[in-house]
C-alpha cells in the first residue's frame, strides 16, 4: 500500500511534464533568435541599482529562451533590472565550446550594463555549462551566483540513450568533462544553488543534480514531485530563486558590514 502514494505522484508529476511539453512546443518558436534587450552604451545606473546584478538565463540541450518566459516576467516583476537569455546552436556539439561562448557574452552583457558580475540561472545542461565557466574558465570573477535547474553536476546515466550526439555524451558520469568539473577548484569565488527533485527523469540517479564539491560553496535545494521540463515553469522553484538571490545580496552585505565569511541558507 505504501507504494501507491509514490505512484500517485510519479502520475501526476509525468501529466505535468505533458502539460509542459505542450505549452513549450507552443512557444518554442517565439525563443529561435537571440534576445536583444540590453541597452548600449551602457546607462548610468543608480548606486542601489549595483546592488541587483543581471540575471542571466541558459536553457537545456534542444531547447531555447522560450523556456524562461515566465521565470524572466517573475524576476522583472519583483525588481530585477536586467534579466536576458542566451540561445547557444542546436548544432553546439562542445559544452566547452559553448562555455566559451557565455563567457564572451557575459562580458558583454557586464559591459552595456555597469555592472562587474551576472548572476547565472542554468536549466539542465545549461548550468552545466555555467559551472564550466565559473570552474574551468575564470568566471568566478564575473559570475557572482549560479543557480542549477536539474543539472547533471556528477553526469547522468541516462545519457547513453542518445549517445550518437557528442554533446550529450559530455554528460556521461565517466566523461572527461566530468572529470575535469569533478577536480580542484580553490579560491572559487561563485556562490552556486542547486534544485533537484526525486521526480527529475532524466537525471540519473536524481541526486546527480545536486553539487558536492569540497571546493565550492553550494546550497542543494530539494523540490518535491517536479520533473525535469516543469522546473523552470514551476512556482516553487520560482520563488526559490528569487529567495537564493536575496539571500545572496543580504550576505554580501552581512559580509561587508562585519568583514566576516558569510553563510547562505535557503529553505
Amino acid at each position: 500500500m505504501q507504494a501507491m502514494p509514490f505512484f500517485r505522484t510519479r502520475f501526476a508529476s509525468t501529466a505535468v511534464e505533458l502539460a509542459v511539453l505542450a505549452g513549450h512546443l507552443l512557444l518554442y518558436p517565439t525563443g529561435i533568435t537571440q534576445e536583444r534587450h540590453l541597452p548600449h552604451p551602457a546607462p548610468a545606473l543608480p548606486d542601489e541599482g549595483r546592488t541587483q546584478p543581471p540575471v542571466l538565463l541558459l536553457h537545456g540541450f534542444i531547447d531555447n529562451r522560450s523556456v524562461f518566459v515566465l521565470l524572466r516576467r517573475t524576476l522583472l516583476r519583483h525588481g530585477r533590472r536586467h534579466v536576458v537569455a542566451l540561445n547557444f546552436s542546436p548544432l553546439t556539439c562542445d559544452l566547452r565550446a559553448a562555455a566559451e561562448l557565455l563567457s564572451r557574452y557575459v562580458a558583454e552583457v557586464c559591459a552595456r550594463t555597469g555592472h562587474r558580475r551576472v548572476d547565472i540561472v542554468g536549466h539542465s545542461i545549461g548550468g552545466l555549462i555555467a559551472r564550466y565557466y565559473v570552474q574551468r574558465l575564470g568566471g568566478d570573477a564575473r559570475v557572482r551566483t549560479v543557480i542549477t535547474l536539474g543539472t547533471p553536476h556528477s553526469g547522468t546515466r541516462v545519457a547513453p540513450l542518445m549517445s550518437a550526439h557528442p554533446l550529450v555524451r559530455q554528460l556521461r558520469p565517466d566523461s572527461a568533462l566530468i572529470a575535469e568539473l569533478a577536480g580542484p577548484a580553490p579560491h572559487c569565488r561563485t556562490r552556486f544553488v542547486a534544485f533537484w527533485s526525486e521526480a527529475d527523469q532524466v537525471m540519473v540517479p536524481t541526486g546527480t543534480a545536486r553539487i558536492d564539491h569540497p571546493d565550492l560553496r553550494a546550497s542543494n535545494v530539494h523540490i518535491a514531485g517536479v520533473g525535469h521540463l516543469a522546473l523552470p515553469v514551476n512556482g516553487a522553484v520560482t520563488a526559490g530563486i528569487r529567495e537564493a538571490l536575496a539571500s545572496v545580496e543580504t550576505a554580501e552585505a552581512n559580509e561587508a558590514a562585519e568583514g566576516t565569511e558569510p553563510v547562505i541558507s535557503v529553505a
